[in-house]
């Protein structure tokens, strides 16, 4: 009985899988997945085989399990499959902690060439944030000379930093001889 049932089945498999495997791949789009279809919808049918009485009507029910079991497959993709990428996203770039370093020693070494008076004005006009009046107060010097000081220094540290910047520093002007 078990063997007559199997050839029965085996038999209904060779006529219907060519079909069925097209009706797959309209499905899927993909040749690979329309074979696991194939092979799904003809593990649901083998295991309800003893069950179906209208063996004429097999092919509608198996277009039927595999319509379901697509459908079933496309509501689960979505929460149980990973989205693949060819390269892994790149981690935000961190910025170089000794960046500034460069930066800062590159201004300390055009500050420090500075002139003692262009220095005191910068520093304190920029670096404390003092007005004209109040540095030459501290100054003890008069607001045009502050204003003055205040025009060279920068002029000057704008070459130093422009030449640092360019990679030779020691060709800026007022750049420190060795030994100095």
């Amino acid at each position: 009985m078990a063997e007559a049932r199997d050839d029965e089945f085996s038999r209904y498999v060779k006529e219907a899988r060519p079909a069925l495997r097209r009706m797959a791949f309209l499905l899927s789009a993909d040749w690979y997945e329309a074979d696991d279809l194939v092979q799904r919808t003809l593990i649901a049918l083998h295991l309800r085989w003893d069950t179906l009485k209208d063996r004429d009507k097999l092919a509608g029910y198996a277009r039927v399990i595999m319509t379901r079991l697509i459908i079933s497959d496309r509501r689960s993709y979505r929460w149980s499959h990973e989205i693949l990428h060819d390269l892994p996203p790149e981690p935000d770039s961190t910025p170089d902690p000794y960046a500034f370093l460069g930066d800062r020693l590159l201004l300390m070494r055009a500050l420090a060439d500075l002139a003692p008076r262009q220095r005191a004005t910068v520093v304190m006009r920029y670096w404390e944030d003092r007005s004209v009046e109040e540095t030459a107060r501290a100054m003890g010097s008069r607001c045009s000379t502050v204003r003055s000081q205040t025009v060279r220094a920068l002029a000057t540290l704008r070459l130093a930093l422009q030449a640092g910047a360019d990679g030779n520093p020691e060709d800026a002007p007022g750049a420190r001889a060795p030994g100095r």
